[in-house]
């Protein structure tokens, strides 16, 4: 499968949630702008960066109507602690198939076949791919800012359309 590009759909993933239940993307997101976030596990000093700063943009992004759910192959526990201390609102799922999400959307895989290097997805509406970053290491990734000025830019657009 190639990348996934713009205009494509996000393929259907379901995963575990801390706390029990579970959702699937792009499903959960309800009809809203979409971050997708593919980090590489707790550990990665790069990925807690990521998460922490879309974090601290949370109400940015709520106020232009997007939501944010991220991924990892870490456990349940894990993605409990992780999530404790960032303080982290936004939808977490845990214990991914780093092989099947691969098969999935052509997110690199590390040599070992442990975990997802970093992919990042900024979603329409109808769940198609507006933007994709994907990283094949440790860098390389979204940054807050640019998808609220992106999708601000978009919905704006569309108004006045």
């Amino acid at each position: 499968m190639p990348l996934l590009g713009p205009g494509d759909t996000f393929p259907s993933l379901g995963l575990p949630q801390v706390g029990g239940g579970s959702f699937t993307l792009p499903d959960v997101l309800g009809g809203r702008y979409g971050v997708v976030l593919f980090y590489r596990g707790s550990w990665c000093p790069y990925c807690n960066a990521e998460l922490r700063a879309f974090q601290r943009a949370a109400d940015s992004l709520a106020g232009i109507g997007a939501a944010v759910v991220a991924l990892s192959v870490d456990d349940e526990t894990t993605t409990a602690q992780l999530i404790a201390k960032h303080g982290l609102t936004f939808l977490l799922g845990h214990s991914a198939d780093a092989q099947a999400i691969s098969a999935a959307t052509d997110a690199f895989v590390d040599p070992t076949g442990c975990f997802l290097q970093s992919a990042g997805f900024v979603l329409d509406p109808s769940g198609r791919v507006i933007v994709s970053v994907y990283s094949s290491g440790a860098i390389g990734r979204l940054v807050p800012e640019d998808v609220v000025g992106l999708v601000r830019y978009l919905r704006d657009h569309a108004t006045t359309s």
